[in-house]
């Protein structure tokens, strides 16, 4: 069956735009290979945190500094702000609800206790609107008994540095005791999936209560498998409660793709899990059909399509000895040609392939062989021009650029 829309990938990005797209009729498929990096998510998503190593208070009046390679400024400043809403809008219908807004960032705190701008964080998760005026001096943190995936010192040690008193505390119960008989269980996967029933919540907040004496925030690493579960836990807890971020993989990030996922399927869309797109055909300057790993000789044709496969980690660009390219339709792609540009000495450098990606036009339209594809539109980390890492933009690019990917296909309907 033809389908109006083929989207390539089905991480933010490629799920935001299919659901965008659903919601307005479309018939809508994602071909996604297996997990995307929502797997690394800490439960916080980044419109624009840092220029020049400098951390940016407000996210609105900083984009429209932006250079003009930026995703941002090809898809127009003047529309980020409406985008950001849509796409707080878009979370809040598929249940994941967030807090913050795009005017001014606030701070999350990284697993390692490093404070970062956000712009939206999980409901029931640490943020700080400013680091000048904390939530709470006394911070009971609360230390799982043989959990892998929280380096508790270095949290301590961080939330120090802010300013906060810190007392780690261990504890445990017999139901999380008995899976430390196999070590693979204590991760926060394991525990996320224990911690589901009220008497196991109960048993948790128990201990709480009797181990937290004067302080007056707990932390509780983020390893509660839904909302539901973090609203009834706070409940139990005689002091205010908040979740802080485990190291990946992420239960918060595995969440919200969840959600995504399952909101898209409610709204209709077809998602082919365990799949890849291969190849393409073209006639001139359209893209007619892709053939995926799976249905072999039986391709996907549809009026668009979407590249939303990622960057690098995602094998949605390739780099080998001499050069970068996009591996599925040989698309164009803004890098440098000397693979010694590619890289700078120093792990903590501003490395130059961390802004290779897609050649587009400013309507997202990718480029092959210097021509506009017209119907391919390229959004998320598989565009050039912005540094995920250094900019603290990425997950703001995926959700924006997939809503005005969106937007530009149902205009040319």
């Amino acid at each position: 069956m033809r389908m109006d829309t083929v989207i390539m990938g089905g991480g933010l990005s490629g799920l935001t735009c299919g659901i965008a797209l659903a919601k307005r009729g479309q018939r809508v498929t994602i071909v996604a290979s297996g997990l995307s990096t929502l797997q690394f998510n800490c439960g916080s998503m980044e419109l624009l945190g840092c220029i020049d190593g400098k951390a940016v208070t407000s996210p609105l009046e900083a984009i429209a500094t932006l250079p003009q390679g930026h995703p941002y400024s090809k898809i127009g400043t003047d529309r980020i702000a409406t985008l950001a809403e849509q796409a707080k809008s878009l979370l809040d219908d598929a249940g994941v609800i967030m807090e913050g807004n795009a005017a001014a960032n606030h701070w999350r705190i990284t697993p390692m206790g490093i404070a970062k701008p956000a712009w939206l964080t999980l409901f029931g998760h640490l943020h700080i609107d400013d680091l000048n005026q904390l939530p709470a001096r006394r911070v009971a943190l609360m230390c799982v008994r043989g959990f892998f995936d929280q380096p508790n010192g270095m949290l301590a040690n961080g939330l120090k540095e802010l300013g906060f008193e810190v007392e780690k505390i261990e504890f445990t119960t017999d139901d999380i005791t008995a899976l430390r008989r196999s070590p693979s269980e204590m991760r926060a996967s394991s525990l996320s999936k224990h911690l589901v029933s009220n008497h196991a919540l109960l048993r948790v907040a128990d201990q709480i209560n009797s181990l937290t004496g004067d302080a007056e925030l707990v932390l509780m690493p983020s390893v509660l498998a839904d909302e539901e579960a973090v609203r009834t836990l706070q409940s139990m807890v005689n002091k205010p409660l908040r979740m802080i971020a485990t190291l990946p993989p992420s239960v918060p990030g595995a969440r919200i793709q969840t959600l995504l996922r399952h909101y898209f399927r409610m709204l209709g869309g077809n998602y082919l899990m365990g799949d890849s797109a291969v190849s393409g055909t073209f006639d001139g300057d359209l893209l007619t059909a892709i053939t995926t790993a799976k249905l072999g000789d039986m391709p996907l044709k549809a009026d668009n399509f979407v590249l939303a496969t990622g960057s690098f980690i995602s094998r949605g660009l390739i780099a080998d000895y001499e050069r970068v390219y996009e591996p599925v339709l040989g698309l164009d792609v803004d890098a440098d040609a000397e693979r010694e540009q590619w890289t700078r000495f120093g792990v903590l450098e501003q490395q130059a392939y961390m802004g290779y990606g897609v050649a587009t036009d400013n309507n997202l339209r990718c480029l092959k062989q210097g021509k506009t594809i017209s119907n391919l539109h390229a959004i998320g980390s598989v565009l050039s021009g912005h540094d995920a890492i250094k900019m603290g933009d990425g997950t703001g690019v995926s959700l924006l650029t997939a809503l005005a990917a969106a937007q530009d296909i149902l205009g040319n309907k």
